[in-house]
Order: structure tokens, then C-alpha cells, then sequence
């Protein structure tokens, strides 16, 4: 079977450039008629980030909007229902903001960002200057919306009464031109909340967002429906107050469960389109997993980056796409807060096991880092972990999703340790002399001290499909710390590849580390069998080439937080 030709759309979140752009579109039309059928006057759908809401909201941007070309809706699913097509396709005018990139590091600035964002939509509807409907005075309203768009206007950025009333005035307008009431789309509303809080300015930036919103969306008149997504669910009377009609589609709800990231039959369709259905299970470990309502559910950001890597590299390992679209915050924040029951608790998650923890979907981003309990709830909602299933009103029983996710956290725990370990200097000068001195039972003893202070990991990593160990990467890490050393990891030396090798050049002193992971074997056997290995595969080899007088051989056996050091000349 030949692979199908089709772009795949990395990165592409307009639905017309799709359609018309020759890439593969995951059909997601049916949202429209579950919409339409279940909607209320607010509509909010909170996912994590890359699960396709800014695709869909482009997608019902161009499905419900006056000047609609039906021809990029042929084939898809929504045009099957003959009558919704008939009495909606097309037939209201839209408002469509993303605040994606409402993201400052001051108040002003983001300020700003908000008003060209407002007023570049606005400039789409200057016809309304010409529009015999419209007086003087509502024409000079407007003007004052669209002057935000252009950077060089002397009244940019929009007065403070323009500002909060924008979008309730955009609509208005539109409503008394068209005599139809408006549909308005608003993406990623709380990245604007998110940075804030950041950067230390969110009581200002909840008040704007607020009395943006309750103009735009309570009591209004002119409005037919609206729908905002984002990742988070922000409580109520932080942004939403009095806001009755709003509608809340979260990962806990079994309605829309489907139309936001990718089904199993979905994904399995896609790779027998391109050809790679011999990857479904590595990606099935990898990105599915997430479960929303009643359904199971992959990451699509994921699915599509990695096919379209196997398009260039046909024997490529799956790789952590997802991460490099945040910087991943939120798990530093919980390992600085996280106790020892904590830590516990997610041994046993990266362990594949599950926790149970009550959640609270109704967080202000003021409430987000203050206490450990809300921490879960964050991971929770933004796609950290997800849940096995509901126990009891607010009591989940949580796991980590998937492979990706795993590698995540493992890969955020590194780091968090070696930062903690990197104000402990004279520790670890002391451990690296030990290495020096050839004293195996003080190596031994400071090492199992930091197992102790971390969180133990067992044979994970697996982003290169090599068993590279976490134990390793702490030893690696500690080392690591001594600038006048020479570490290695992975070299290749005699007849294979060493775990570490270390040159102390000013000594003349190098080593050779073989380090072993039992599950549950006796530590002191393994810790022979890593140096009859450094023996027989000749592992010091490469430092006798750069000239170390005297080579040290550590065999270090490590089973969670217990470790065992056997040293020989």
C-alpha cells in the first residue's frame, strides 16, 4: 500500500488553510451539531494545551460566519445533517479572539497586547463605517476599537471605558447592522490570568478580564452564543461573577469527550493513511492514555509531530513533543512543595500505579502554588495526570497517562535535584574526593544519603529507547559538579561503552564507574559482576590513551534508595 500524500498540519490551527492546504484533518465537525444540540449562552471547554481547541474554534469560526464557503466542510461530518447545515451554516455574524499571546511581563504591556488583539478583529467589520444603520456616534465608537489595531494611532492604546466595553460594543454594532444576534469565540481566555500571576501582576489583570467578560457575556443582548476555551477552569466569582448561563465542558465530562484530541480508531486511521501502522503500539504507550469523561483520548500535537518525524526518520523512538511547548512550571512548583508523603505518592505514579486525591476544578490562578492539594489539582486539569475514574464526587483516582508523561516528571525530577544538590557545594566536593581517594564505604554512605533526598526511579528512561538509568544521571550529575574534572557517560572504550568515565587531569587520576540496577538480587553480587565487566571489556582503556597513571574501578548497585559501592585498582 503506498502512504498517502497528504501535509501533515504541524502547527497549523486555521481550519480553512487545512481544508484548502492539502493537509490531513482529523474530522472534528461533529462539535457543531453536539454544540447546537447542548450548548448554553456561555460555553466554556477547558483541555490541556495542544489538544486541538484553537483548530476547533477556527472551525466553528468559519462554519457559522456570514460569507461561509460550504466547500471546505465537503466530506466531513457535520455536512450529514442536512437541516443544521441548512439553518446555521453561515448565517451569523462571528467575533473570534485568541488571547494566546497576551503574554508580558507587565501589566501595561499586556494591557496593550489585549487592545491590538481586540482591534485587529474589529478592523474585519469596517464596513459598519459605511453601514446607514449605524449613527454618527456608534460609528465613532467603533473607529475608536479599531484605531487599537494600528500601533500608530494617537489613541492607542484604548481608554480604559473602551477597553471593557469592546467586545460588548463590537457585538452590538454588528447586531443592529445584520439585525442578527452575534456568535462570539474567545481562545485561550485565561493565558492572559496565567501570565499575570507569573509576573506579578494578576489583581490587575483579573479586574480587566472580568469587566471585559460580564460586559461581553452577561445580559448581552446581542449575543446569540458564546464559546471560550482554555486549560484551566477559573472560579466563578474570580473572572465569571453573576455569570449564571455559563456551561462548563471539562476533562471530568462525558459530554464532547471525542472532539478534543484524538480517538483510538482515529489515530489507527491516520497510520494506515501514511503507512507506519507497525508504530501504533509504541504510540499508544507513548500519547494515548488521557481520559476524558467517558473517553480515552491521545494527545494529537504528539501523534502528528511523531508521524511526521517518521516521514524523515522511518525507525525514529518517540520523543517528548508535548514538553517543549511549556516550560513545564507546574512540576517545579509541586516537587518545592511536595513532603515526603508526596514524594511517595509519586514514586508510585512513575511506578504506573494510581493515587487518590480530591480535586477542585474551580482554582483562581491567585490559588494555583499555595498548598499542595491545589498543586494536584493543576497537574490534573493541564494533562500532568489524568484520571482512572471517579470515586466520589470530587475524589479521583489519578495516573500519569502515558510514556511522554512519565518522561516528563522523571526528566523535571533530575533537574529539581540537581539544582537542590547544586547549593550543597562542599557535600558534594567531599563525595567527588572520595571518588579520589579510593574510599568505596564513603562513596557508599554519601550516595545512599542522596538517594534519600531524591525521588527513586526504576530502569525509565526510555526516550531513545535505550535503558538509560536515573540512578546514572544522578551519579552523572554529582560528578558533573567538579569543573576541573573530565566526565563522561556512555564512552566507548575497549570493547564496548563505559557508564561513566572521569579524568582528574591535575592527578592523573582517572575512573571507571559500571553502575547496575537489580530488582531485587543482592547489590554486593551485582557490585562484582559491574567490575569483572569493566575488566573483561577493557573499559579503562580510553583513559590509559589520555594518560591517567592510575585508573580506580567502582561497581555501584543501586535498587531505589539504597545503593552499594565496591571499589578495586
Amino acid at each position: 500500500m503506498n502512504k498517502g500524500t497528504k501535509k501533515l498540519p504541524v502547527g497549523v490551527e486555521d481550519f480553512k488553510e487545512i481544508r484548502t492546504g492539502d493537509y490531513y484533518y482529523v474530522d472534528k465537525t461533529g462539535l457543531v451539531a453536539e454544540l447546537i444540540e447542548r450548548r448554553g449562552k456561555v460555553n466554556l471547554f477547558t483541555r490541556p494545551r495542544r489538544f486541538g481547541k484553537s483548530l476547533n474554534i477556527s472551525m466553528l469560526q468559519y462554519f457559522f460566519e456570514y460569507g461561509c464557503d460550504p466547500m471546505l466542510f465537503n466530506g466531513l461530518q457535520i455536512m450529514q445533517d442536512k437541516e443544521i447545515c441548512k439553518k446555521y451554516m453561515g448565517k451569523f455574524p462571528v467575533v473570534s479572539v485568541s488571547l494566546k499571546d497576551v503574554d508580558a511581563n507587565c501589566y501595561k504591556t499586556a494591557r496593550g497586547l489585549l487592545c491590538v488583539i481586540i482591534g485587529r478583529e474589529a478592523t474585519k467589520f469596517q464596513f459598519l463605517m459605511e453601514s446607514d444603520k449605524l449613527t454618527s456616534q456608534e460609528k465613532a465608537r467603533y473607529q475608536k476599537l479599531i484605531n487599537a489595531g494600528k500601533l500608530d494611532e494617537p489613541d492607542f492604546p484604548m481608554p480604559d471605558e473602551v477597553l471593557i466595553s469592546s467586545l460588548r460594543t463590537l457585538t452590538e454594532l454588528l447586531y443592529k447592522h445584520y439585525s442578527e444576534q452575534i456568535i462570539l469565540l474567545i481562545d485561550e481566555y485565561d493565558v492572559p490570568l496565567d501570565k499575570a500571576q507569573q509576573s506579578g501582576y494578576y489583581d490587575d489583570m483579573v479586574t480587566l478580564i472580568r469587566t471585559l467578560f460580564g460586559q461581553a457575556l452577561k445580559t448581552n443582548p446581542s449575543l446569540y452564543f458564546a464559546v471560550l476555551t482554555g486549560c484551566l477552569r477559573i472560579a466563578k466569582e474570580s473572572i465569571f461573577t453573576g455569570l449564571n448561563s455559563l456551561k462548563v465542558f471539562s476533562v471530568t465530562n462525558v459530554q464532547y469527550g471525542e472532539q478534543f484530541g484524538f480517538s483510538d480508531r482515529e489515530v489507527r486511521e491516520m497510520l494506515e493513511y501514511y503507512g507506519f501502522e507497525e508504530k501504533y503500539e509504541l504510540i499508544k504507550a507513548w500519547y494515548d492514555g488521557y481520559h476524558f469523561g467517558d473517553m480515552d483520548i491521545y494527545c494529537p500535537w504528539d501523534v502528528i509531530n511523531y508521524i511526521d518525524l517518521l516521514h524523515v526518520e522511518p525507525d525514529a523512538s518517540p520523543y517528548a513533543f508535548w514538553v517543549n511547548t511549556s516550560g513545564n512550571e507546574i512540576i517545579k512548583k509541586f516537587l518545592q512543595k511536595a513532603s515526603a508523603g508526596t514524594k511517595r505518592e509519586l514514586e508510585q505514579l512513575i511506578a504506573g500505579k494510581s493515587v487518590y486525591k480530591k480535586i477542585n476544578q474551580e482554582l483562581t490562578y491567585w490559588d494555583l502554588y499555595k498548598n499542595i492539594d491545589n498543586l494536584w489539582s493543576v497537574l490534573f486539569t493541564t494533562g500532568y495526570l489524568t484520571q482512572c475514574k471517579r470515586i466520589d464526587g470530587d475524589i479521583f483516582e489519578l495516573i500519569i497517562p502515558n510514556l511522554e508523561i512519565r518522561q516528563i516528571f522523571i526528566d523535571q525530577i533530575m533537574e529539581w535535584f540537581q539544582e537542590e544538590m547544586g547549593k550543597d557545594t562542599p557535600l558534594i566536593d567531599a563525595f567527588c574526593d572520595a571518588f579520589i581517594r579510593g574510599d568505596a564505604e564513603a562513596v557508599e554512605e554519601q550516595f545512599n544519603a542522596y538517594l534519600l533526598k531524591t525521588i527513586s526511579i526504576r530502569d525509565t528512561n526510555v526516550r531513545k529507547g535505550k535503558k538509560e538509568n536515573f540512578y546514572h544521571g544522578i551519579l552523572l550529575g554529582l560528578l558533573s559538579h567538579r569543573e576541573d574534572w573530565w566526565v563522561r557517560s556512555n564512552v566507548e572504550s575497549g570493547d564496548g561503552f563505559s557508564d561513566i568515565l572521569v579524568e582528574c587531569e591535575e592527578k592523573g587520576i582517572g575512573i571507571v564507574i559500571e553502575v547496575k540496577y537489580p530488582d531485587g538480587r543482592d547489590l554486593e553480587e551485582e557490585c562484582k559482576i559491574a567490575l569483572k565487566q569493566i575488566e573483561r571489556m577493557g573499559y579503562e582503556t580510553k583513559l590509559k590513551q589520555d594518560g591517567m597513571e592510575r585508573i580506580l574501578h567502582y561497581g555501584i548497585a543501586c535498587n531505589r534508595k539504597k545503593c552499594k559501592v565496591l571499589m578495586e585498582n
